[in-house]
């Protein structure tokens, strides 16, 4: 083919992706399309980089503190309360070796209904970028167990003896203090936090007791006692550092999104204002004991409220921030709390005991042997002895029946009392929405109990599963369950266990699915003693959250420097999202512009398989402004045929109805040729 007879398709936007004059047209526009495409794919892999980059300075890079904000005005109380820490920390500082300079200590005395125990956890010093929480984990002895020591009563036993209190403490504050180098103890803070049993005395006798546990431990311990260090904490208090506990484990409030299932929550701003904002998604927590149940998550969505009619629904709302910086959005947390008295495992057995033996049907039985109450919770054959009644000992007789032993247990979730905000669960106690697509839930205690101990089918939660098994072991005669356990075939469970697995795995059920209204087909939940081998105490979200502020002195000491690249991590995560919606544009852009090419190409190649005519075009086809001058075509168009050269302001092929100003194929003469017509060259 001669150059005299080459045609060329020219590109009004870039010569250079024109086709050279031997160049076939398909490979012309081949080539146009790899070059396109491979200059998108560069654009889209910047685009890549610069995300990534952004992501590195996510994670890394500090946020800055406005110059013209003293933390003082901001945090008042607060920094002072910081401030003291630091002095404290300095003095010690001055005299302790390298290796202890590096750790602070906290302990954490809860003082609970039937003991007290004391808990001591340390954490290195704080790094001075506020987006990170100080990292807190339990003091370990040299044998590697936590230190960990429980006493016996109750501090509430000592309501008529104040007095007495601090003594009773003396040998959980020694054992603290022997583990806790010396010279750090006039920095280590004390926190003696009282729950279940303290609640129950009468707000005179808790202060008393709380005022001589002020008084007298400064004088034999040089440990940080602030004014509200020792209180008598709210069930609500309680189920919100339990929660914080379960996902600082989990890593749930680090900044890095990767490998984390996100979700998008809504935050109130400085201004009052509610911001969408999206960060990593934390987990629920649902634990269920002896005498209660307590449900604590986060709540994405902001809700509002009536103040005079719903303040009951509103009270089990709580809104903290787990930073040390009051706009800090990463770490404002809304949480829903509810405490249900009387839904334990034990204290629902009870009720239900009181409801058969109060049934119309069984009054005259269950007072001795030889009459006892037919029980569908109990496995088949068992004759139960209950103490329910002080005065007097009753009888069950188990049935082995579990959906009988549901159907049963249902009137005692309450799920009809009358409802002071939708939805409710039981009890008529408000619930706010649980996002079941997009939400993980933890149980624990009973929840661990009833799947580990006997059907050791413990972690992941199936209800079609939990279910079967639950029908099988109830419908299973007590001999045979007392013979396998004397097998040590349930080396996990005692003997009051596996006679109540029945009753307990039938009450954890309902409550999970009729009463928190949890989908049967959730896939969610988890039971779990332990996260990560760790025992998870509320101890530590209890510590994590008084602890707060502590980050401030370090951060009033970063340098010029590091104040320089927190700007930067200020901008990189104000337009976080919008380097991601520019990844996903760019990817677009490259998608729609390879099909457009695809599709020239195949609407090419269906015209270049037609038969073209061996004669010339009619003259009538031709315009004068063209050049008459032959190009021969190459064997893929159907043999040696001619077309009329083309002006070289062409722009691409286009079909038969070309707009007007551009090219336009006709087919031809009776032959079937095929030719270019111009129809508005200048």
């Amino acid at each position: 083919m001669t150059d005299s007879s080459s045609s060329r398709i020219t590109c009004s936007w870039c010569r250079y992706l024109t086709s050279t004059p031997s160049t076939p047209v398909t490979v012309t526009l081949s080539l146009k399309c790899v070059i396109i495409v491979v200059i998108l794919l560069v654009l889209y892999t910047i685009a890549l980089i610069m995300f990534l980059e952004l992501r590195h300075s996510n994670i890394y890079h500090t946020p800055s503190i406005h110059k013209h904000q003293k933390l003082d005005s901001i945090y008042p109380s607060l920094v002072s309360a910081a401030s003291s820490y630091g002095s404290f920390q300095q003095n010690a500082d001055d005299h302790g070796s390298s290796s202890t300079q590096r750790y602070h200590y906290g302990i954490v005395i809860d003082c609970g209904s039937s003991g007290s125990r004391v808990y001591v956890y340390q954490w290195p010093t704080h790094s001075g970028n506020p987006n990170e929480l100080l990292y807190i984990t339990q003091l370990r002895e040299t044998s590697g167990e936590p230190v960990v020591k429980k006493i016996t009563p109750g501090l509430s036993t000592f309501a008529s003896n104040p007095s007495a209190a601090s003594k009773y403490l003396h040998p959980l504050l020694s054992y603290a203090a022997k583990n806790i180098p010396e010279v750090k103890h006039s920095e280590t803070l004390l926190y003696i936090l009282a729950t279940a049993g303290m609640r129950v005395l009468p707000a005179s006798a808790q202060a008393s007791i709380l005022e001589e546990l002020q008084t007298s431990i400064p004088k034999y311990f040089k440990f940080v006692v602030a004014k509200n260090n020792f209180e008598v904490i709210t069930g609500k208090q309680e189920g919100v550092y339990g929660w914080i506990a379960v996902n600082y484990i989990l890593n749930k409030f680090a900044h890095g999104i990767e490998d984390h299932p996100l979700v998008v929550v809504d935050v109130s701003s400085q201004t009052g204002s509610v911001t969408p904002h999206i960060r990593r998604r934390t987990v629920g927590v649902i634990d269920m004991g002896g005498g209660s149940m307590q449900i604590a998550f986060e709540v994405t969505k902001s809700v509002k409220f009536d103040f005079t009619k719903e303040d009951l629904a509103k009270d089990l709302m709580a809104e903290f921030n787990l930073g040390c910086r009051s706009f800090d959005l990463d770490h404002n947390y809304q949480l829903y709390v509810s405490t249900f008295l009387g839904f334990g495992a034990n204290s629902a057995r009870r009720r239900y005991e009181e409801m058969l033996l109060n049934d119309g049907t069984n009054s005259s039985q269950g007072f001795d042997k030889l009459s006892p109450v037919p029980d569908p919770c109990l496995p088949l054959g068992l004759l139960y002895t209950s103490a329910t009644n002080t005065q007097q000992k009753t009888f069950f007789i188990g049935l082995g029946d579990y959906a009988l032993c549901r159907r049963n247990l249902f009137p005692l979730l309450n799920v009809t009392v009358p409802c002071q905000k939708k939805p409710c669960s039981m009890n008529g106690i408000y619930q706010s929405d649980i996002n079941f697509h997009n939400s993980e839930f933890y149980g624990f205690s009973e929840f661990w109990y009833s799947m580990e101990d006997v059907y050791r089918i413990g972690g992941h939660y199936n209800a079609d599963i939990f279910d079967k098994i639950s029908i099988k072991h109830c419908s299973t005669r007590w001999a045979k369950l007392e013979e396998w356990f004397l097998k040590k075939l349930y080396p996990k469970s005692d003997i009051l266990r596996l006679k109540l697995q029945c009753f307990k795995a039938a009450w954890m059920s309902l409550v999970l699915h009729d009463g928190l209204k949890f989908p049967r087909t959730y896939r969610h939940f988890y039971s779990t003693q332990k996260i990560d081998g760790k025992d998870v105490q509320w101890t530590l979200g209890a510590l994590i959250h008084r602890t707060r502020y502590l980050p401030l002195r370090e951060i009033e000491q970063m340098s010029p420097h590091q104040k320089g690249h927190a700007s930067n991590w200020n901008f990189n995560h104000s337009y976080h999202f919008y380097y991601e919606y520019l990844i996903v544009l760019c990817f677009l852009i490259v998608a729609m512009a390879v099909i457009f090419y695809l599709r020239q190409l195949r609407h090419l190649r269906s015209l270049s398989s037609m038969p073209l005519s061996p004669q010339p075009p009619p003259s009538s086809l031709h315009d004068s402004s063209l050049s008459s001058t032959p190009i021969a075509l190459s064997a893929g168009f159907g043999g040696s045929t001619t077309l009329n050269r083309v002006s070289s302001s062409s722009y691409f092929m286009l079909d038969e109805s070309s707009p007007s100003g551009g090219k336009s194929l006709s087919k031809g003469d009776s032959t079937g040729g095929i030719y270019f017509k111009s129809s508005d060259y200048s």
